[in-house]
């Protein structure tokens, strides 16, 4: 088959394209385009003094190790136009899209105070310039976020989050005064599950900006069975006005790393966590009678992470802890007779801070999924590329779209499965010259077999990161080639060592 090049709406590469231009593994799967600088989260405009900031806020939010960031990200902007160029320069081997993260521009006008406060009348103004110079430069628009999870610098809400309804509003009205541009905007505090006060600030969004919206994350929730029914007859009126809920096709697997246990950050109790992360401190707050009693109080109401019989030790390296390998939480909790919060964090401080959970959760009913995907409001995507690489890769969506809900279940045609994955993201973000196969259009292509076409649910550990960082994968079958602006890119499992990409700007 021969189809327009794939477009990823949602990816985290805004670090990784300075070391990997094929944003691998994204480009294994038949993407030739990705839009980088979701969730407010990125590292432009970015002044010298504030790149440990910037580090610290991708270390957090989207689970990538500093380690590796300090030794690969190679500092060769400030401005924004100036990120876009150098990412130009670099010839990489795919299409970049850039949105605005919304964290940095209020960090370049606020400095620490941005983590603090909204910003006045003047503060607004001036980021509103930075955002009007990014737009103008290219940039398809901005991104932010209200998720409690999204933790930056120093345990504290990454700055984005505290931006007031004034603030968004000037930021809105750059979009509607250049009549261009998109929002994407993690929206939903519980995963699935939105609520009263964020269709208010998804409506403010829409109407301020003129512009489409996009929000995250409308996850299939095994333990709220109504979730995703409930969120999209709450927001009707909303999507009737150009808002589009993203989702992703894959069932929700992570590896979870208790020095960076993500998973549970949306319940506020694990903010003293992230507060200090060195090892030690760590291990405090993990044995404290006060937290375990404030999170099981927590887990009567959850935020996130709340059924432990999908919660399974995956590894462990203390050979008391390594017997238990395999077994889900209650399950070992039933075998010592405590109940699973203790048995959680016992294990952890057993194995010093070394074991890893698996969780499997979200996206894993099939007719609930199928009736999902076949909403023609939902924008598939949410497959972070280059983020949380320490715990999932689900980049590797639209190969698993083709193969799993396309030809195995028939969930949709083959026909629309394309679509979904090329003009369908091309016209949310006004990207005109791609997504079809069209004369006069870019030739973007892939080339698969439908046949074979497909990925795992789960990726696969490899160690090649700046200074041999660990990152999951998911590897990719049936892409037979890739071209990118008319350059064979990949063929038959291989990058070919192209450098066609561009920066795409609106």
């Amino acid at each position: 088959m021969v189809s327009p090049g794939f477009i990823d709406p949602h990816t985290h590469y805004d670090a990784q394209i300075c070391w990997d231009g094929a944003v691998t593994p994204s480009s294994w799967h038949g993407v030739t385009s990705t839009v980088l600088g979701n969730c407010g989260v990125g590292i432009a405009p970015c002044k010298p003094e504030a790149r440990e900031v910037a580090m610290h806020d991708l270390v957090n939010v989207e689970a990538i190790p500093f380690d590796v960031l300090n030794k690969g990200i190679t500092w060769d902007w400030e401005t924004f136009p100036e990120y876009m160029d150098a990412a130009e320069k670099r010839k990489p081997s795919v299409n970049l899209g850039f949105l605005a993260p919304l964290t940095p521009f209020r960090h370049w006008v606020m400095g620490a105070e941005s983590m603090e406060r909204a910003a006045t009348p003047a503060e607004t103004k001036k980021i509103a310039g930075l955002i009007s110079e990014a737009m103008d430069a290219g940039a398809f628009g901005f991104s932010s976020t209200i998720l409690n999870q999204h933790m930056g610098f120093g345990g504290k809400p990454l700055a984005c989050r505290l931006a007031s309804d004034e603030e968004l509003t000037a930021y809105c009205n750059v979009l509607k005064q250049k009549n261009k541009g998109a929002i994407e905007v993690a929206l939903t505090r519980q995963i699935g599950v939105l609520e009263e006060d964020q269709c208010q600030t998804l409506d403010l969004l829409l109407t301020e900006s003129g512009r489409p919206v996009t929000f995250i994350a409308l996850f299939d929730r095994d333990d709220i069975s109504e979730a995703v029914r409930n969120t999209l007859k709450l927001a009707a009126p909303q999507i009737a006005k150009g808002a589009r809920p993203q989702t992703s096709p894959l069932p929700l697997t992570r590896e979870v790393d208790m020095r960076n246990p993500f998973a549970f950050a949306s319940f506020p109790s694990w903010k003293r966590v992230f507060e200090d992360k060195s090892k030690e401190a760590m291990i405090a707050v993990y044995r404290d009678k006060a937290f375990r009693d404030q999170f099981r109080e927590e887990l009567k109401n959850p935020m996130g992470v709340s059924d432990f019989s999908h919660v399974r030790l995956h590894e462990g390296h203390n050979q008391e802890v390594k017997r238990f390998e395999g077994m889900t939480v209650v399950e070992i909790a039933e075998a010592q007779g405590k109940d699973v919060v203790d048995t959680l964090l016992d294990l952890t401080i057993a194995d010093d801070l070394q074991l890893e959970y698996t969780i499997t959760s979200f996206n894993t009913r099939v007719d609930r999924m199928a009736e999902l995907l076949n909403n023609p409001a939902i924008l598939i995507g949410l497959g972070d590329g280059g983020a949380h690489v320490d715990m999932l890769c689900d980049s590797g969506y639209p190969t698993f779209l083709l193969g799993t809900w396309v030809r195995e279940r028939g969930v949709l045609t083959l026909e629309e499965g394309v679509r979904r994955l090329t003009s369908d993201p091309a016209d949310f973000f006004g990207i005109k010259d791609r997504g079809r196969l069209q004369s006069g259009l870019a030739a973007d292509i892939t080339i698969f077999d439908p046949k074979t076409i497909g990925s795992p649910s789960h990726g696969e550990r490899r160690f090649d990161l700046p200074g041999g960082g660990k990152r999951m994968v998911m590897p990719s079958h049936g892409v037979r080639h890739t071209f990118v602006n008319g350059v064979a890119t990949y063929a038959d499992g291989e990058l070919v060592g192209a450098a066609a990409g561009k920066v795409l700007r609106s």
